[in-house]
C-alpha cells in the first residue's frame, strides 16, 4: 500500500510539472514570440524616439479635426473650482451643480459653497459607516470577501452624488467663506493613510471582542464611539470645526450687499436650495454590460449608514441623452461622470478619441469595445465633472462640455470639451432632475433594484 502511495504521488508531481512545462515562458516560446519586433529601420526609429518621450506625445495626431468651442446650448455658470490634490471631484461637481442654480437665481457673483464643510462630515460619515460594517460582519470569517473588502477600503475621498444629497440633506451647506480649504483638504493622502490606519485598528478590536465571551452589543458600539472620537479628533485638526451657526452677508453680480442674516448650515440649505436632493433627482448609468431598463444597486456605495445605497437605472446612450439636451435647455446643469483620462488632450480641454493614434505608434491593434472595457477592468467611472453645454446640428448632438474641478486655467477655460463619439465611449453617469426624466423612463423606476456586490466593475467611486 505504502509502495503504491509513493508512486502514486510521483504520478501526481510529474503530471503537475508537464503542466507547468507546457505553460511556461521557456526558450521556444520565447523564440517564436521574438518575431513580434524586428528591428527593422522604422521599429528602431520608433523605439529611440519613446526612449526620449511620452507614447501620449507620440501618437498625437497631427491630422486631427481642429475642435470649435461653440455650443449651441449653455448653462450660464461663474467661476472655477479646483480639488487640488484630492479625489473630492464628486463632491466639488455636486455642488457646483448647486451653486450654479443659486447663482442664477439669486444674480450672484462668484459664489462657492464650502467644499470642506461637507467633506469633514463625509469622512466622519464614512468612518462609521466602516466600523459599523464591521460590526455588521462581525461573525463572517476574516477570510471572508465581505471582511476583506472593507478592511481593503476603510475610507477614501471618492464618492457619488448619492452622496452629495445624503450629506446636504443631513448637515446642512455653508458658503466657502464660512469654512476655508486648508492645506489638509487640498492634499489628502496622509491624513486619509493616518486615518484609514486608526480604522483599521478599531475594526481589529471589535472583531477581537466580538470572538470574546459575553460580549454584548454595547460593548462593541462603546469600541466604534472611542474609535470614531479619534477619527473626529483628527479630522478637526486638520480640516477645522464644523460651524453650528454662523452670519453671512449676500453680495450681488454688482458686488452690492443684499442681505445679512444668522443662519445654521440646515437653515442656510433649506433657505437658498431647499430641494430634496434625495428624491428630486434621478442617478442614471450606461453599463453595456447589464440588461438595459433595469435598475441596480451596489452594496456598501454610500457615505452615510443611515443613508442610501448608489441606486441607477441602467440605460442606452439614446435616452440619456435626450435627458440631458433637456436638462441643458432647460437652464439646469447636471451631475456628470466618465473615464476622463482616455484620449484626453488636458492642455486643451479636448476628449477626442481621434486625440491619439496609438495603433499607427505601437503598430498594435487595440479593438476592445466599451462592454469589453467595462467587464475586464480597462475603463470605468472614475472622474465627475458638470454638464453644462450641448452643440446640437441639423437635430443631432456632435459635442459636449462640462466644467471640470482642476482650477480656472486647466483644460479649455478650466472645461472640457468632448466629442459625440467619445461621449459615446467613455460617458458612464448623469444625474437629471426628475423634471427632466419622460414618464416611460420614470415608471422604471418603481423597480426593486438588482443588489450588487460592494466590489463590483460600477462601484468606483469618482476621484
Amino acid at each position: 500500500m505504502k509502495r503504491l502511495l509513493t508512486l502514486f504521488a510521483a504520478v501526481a508531481v510529474s503530471v503537475i510539472a508537464s503542466a507547468q512545462e507546457e505553460g511556461a515562458l521557456d526558450a521556444g516560446v520565447l523564440s517564436r514570440i521574438s518575431s513580434g519586433y524586428s528591428g527593422t529601420p522604422s521599429e528602431k526609429a520608433v523605439r529611440n524616439a519613446l526612449n526620449a518621450a511620452s507614447i501620449n506625445v507620440l501618437a498625437e495626431n497631427s491630422e486631427k479635426a481642429v475642435m470649435d468651442t461653440h455650443f449651441s446650448d449653455e448653462v450660464p455658470t461663474k467661476g472655477r473650482t479646483d480639488q487640488k490634490s484630492s479625489g473630492r471631484c464628486w463632491l466639488f461637481t455636486g455642488l457646483n451643480v448647486l451653486r450654479a442654480s443659486m447663482i442664477e437665481k439669486y444674480d450672484l457673483g462668484s459664489f462657492t459653497f464650502s467644499q470642506n464643510y461637507i467633506f469633514f462630515y463625509d469622512q466622519l460619515e464614512k468612518a462609521n459607516l466602516f466600523l459599523q460594517g464591521i460590526i455588521d460582519t462581525k461573525d463572517l470569517p476574516d477570510d471572508d470577501r465581505q471582511v476583506d473588502w472593507l478592511f481593503s477600503n476603510p475610507i477614501g475621498d471618492g464618492g457619488t452624488f448619492t452622496g452629495v444629497a445624503n450629506l446636504v440633506m443631513k448637515y446642512g451647506l455653508v458658503p466657502s467663506e464660512v469654512m476655508p480649504e486648508t492645506y489638509c483638504s487640498n492634499n489628502t493622502s496622509q491624513m486619509r493613510a493616518h486615518i484609514s490606519n486608526r480604522l483599521r485598528e478599531g475594526g481589529l478590536e471589535i472583531r477581537a471582542a466580538a470572538k470574546a465571551r459575553k460580549t454584548r452589543p454595547k460593548d462593541l458600539q462603546a469600541i466604534k464611539e472611542n474609535t470614531l472620537k479619534d477619527i473626529y479628533h483628527i479630522l478637526a485638526l486638520c480640516l477645522g470645526v464644523p460651524p453650528k451657526e454662523f452670519t453671512w452677508t449676500m453680495y450681488d453680480s454688482s458686488d452690492k450687499a443684499v442681505s445679512t442674516e444668522t443662519y445654521t448650515p440646515l437653515s442656510f440649505y433649506q433657505k437658498y436650495i431647499g430641494t430634496d436632493l434625495e428624491n428630486g433627482y434621478v442617478m442614471l448609468m450606461n453599463d453595456p454590460c447589464r440588461e438595459y431598463y433595469k435598475l441596480y444597486e451596489i452594496q456598501y456605495d454610500r457615505h452615510v449608514y443611515d443613508g442610501t445605497n448608489w441606486t441607477y437605472l441602467n440605460l442606452p446612450m439614446e435616452d440619456i441623452k435626450e435627458m440631458a439636451i433637456a436638462s441643458i435647455k432647460g437652464g439646469t446643469a447636471m451631475y456628470f461622470s466618465c473615464d476622463v483620462a482616455k484620449f484626453l488632450d488636458r492642455k486643451n480641454g479636448i476628449a477626442d478619441i481621434g486625440n491619439y493614434d496609438y495603433e499607427s505608434l505601437l503598430g498594435v491593434s487595440f479593438n476592445m469595445d466599451k462592454k469589453d472595457r467595462v467587464r475586464t477592468h480597462a475603463s470605468g467611472s472614475s472622474h465627475a465633472m458638470t454638464l453644462i453645454a450641448v452643440d446640437i446640428r441639423d437635430g443631432e448632438s456632435v459635442k459636449w462640455m462640462v466644467e471640470n474641478s482642476w482650477g480656472a486655467d486647466s483644460g479649455y477655460k478650466g472645461n472640457i470639451i468632448m466629442t459625440d463619439q467619445w461621449f459615446d465611449e467613455y460617458m458612464f453617469r448623469l444625474v437629471v432632475e426628475r423634471k427632466y426624466v419622460p414618464a416611460r423612463i420614470s415608471s422604471l423606476l418603481d423597480q426593486t433594484p438588482t443588489v450588487l456586490p460592494a466590489w463590483d466593475p460600477m462601484f468606483l467611486p469618482e476621484e
